[in-house]
């Protein structure tokens, strides 16, 4: 019998064994996944082979980016297939064709900025573009800022510091645009995620949610929901505790929450759990695509076991209807 995950008109059946890998082949950590508009599915992960390409139904289509990046971490995708990739192992943001051309690349590759300088970037995590193009960069491990470029790569201005008012960031890991411009921000160690207008006026906070790693924004331009990706406990003292993750909660546009997506048994690798959902996609039918960082987080999470010699990366979750 299948898994289903949520309630009501938010529920999702796990589809095992999704995607369909040469032999010998493997994800590693699937740090980000991005569909384009013909529901192709690009696989960013640590492993041999950076970008791998699938369709729909999991059937590996080609690979790209070997010699490239170094850590991948966050990809984004626009309205014409171009691929924003953040590699926070070599301090950039590349904006490359889905056969892999780079066309233009932000940050200059291993020359990071001083740590906590706010100036780009020192370990920068995501990307996401305003409706006119405009590209907010998360800026991430090694600093607490979020900068704005225009559409050929300018830099425009930027916001945040380190700290836990309004505006200020612990970890700014993931960031994410809805069709009027606001600009959300998964602040994940502080546990919200901070609501901005377009030019980082602070707006508003979400706070019901457990180190928000991933997030995602769907359901166009009325109505926005919010897919968030959040780590379970990251400390000794709360490993074994229930109902905090990781999981993905559905909020709508003022964060209330809508359903939630697995969690309440704590991390694990078997069907219809997750481990640590760091990047999500959902392609035309609404199917949801889990990109997980298992082989960095499994020894945090289960300190003393030795990690499996086959530990999933990657779900895809299919809509019921």
């Amino acid at each position: 019998m299948s898994v289903v995950l949520g309630t009501g008109e938010h529920r999702y059946r796990v589809v095992e064994n999704w995607a369909k890998l040469p032999d010998g082949w493997e994800f590693r950590d699937v740090a980000a996944v991005a569909c384009d508009s013909k529901d192709r599915v690009y696989v960013f992960n640590r492993g041999e082979h950076p970008m791998m390409v699938f369709d729909r139904d999991g059937n590996f289509l080609r690979s790209w980016g070997g010699g490239l990046f170094s850590r991948a971490h966050g990809i984004h995708i626009d309205g014409d297939d171009n691929l924003y990739c953040t590699d926070d192992g070599d301090h950039t943001v590349r904006k490359i064709s889905t056969d892999g051309k780079v066309l233009m690349t932000i940050g200059v590759p291993n020359e990071p900025a001083p740590f906590l300088s706010g100036k780009p970037f020192n370990r920068c995590t995501h990307t996401a573009l305003s409706p006119k193009g405009e590209i907010y960069v998360s800026d991430g491990y090694g600093n607490s800022r979020i900068h704005k470029y225009s559409p050929d790569g300018r830099h425009l201005t930027c916001w945040g510091t380190t700290g836990t008012d309004p505006g200020e960031f612990n970890i700014p890991h993931n960031i994410a645009t809805d069709a009027d411009g606001w600009v959300y921000v998964a602040d994940r160690e502080n546990h919200r995620v901070q609501v901005f207008d377009g030019n980082g006026k602070y707006e508003a906070q979400w706070n019901n949610m457990h180190r928000p790693c991933a997030l995602y924004c769907c359901g166009g331009a009325k109505n926005p929901t919010f897919i968030i990706g959040e780590l379970g406990p990251g400390m000794p003292v709360n490993t074994k505790h229930t109902n905090l993750g990781p999981r993905l909660s559905i909020v709508d546009a003022k964060g209330k929450t809508l359903a939630r997506l697995g969690g309440q048994d704590g991390p694990g690798h078997e069907t219809g759990r997750f481990l640590s959902p760091h990047g999500l996609a959902v392609d035309s039918r609404g199917d949801i695509y889990v990109g997980e960082v298992s082989c960095t987080n499994w020894p945090s999470t289960f300190p003393g076991t030795p990690v499996p010699k086959y530990l999933r990366s990657l779900q895809k979750l299919e809509k019921v209807v």
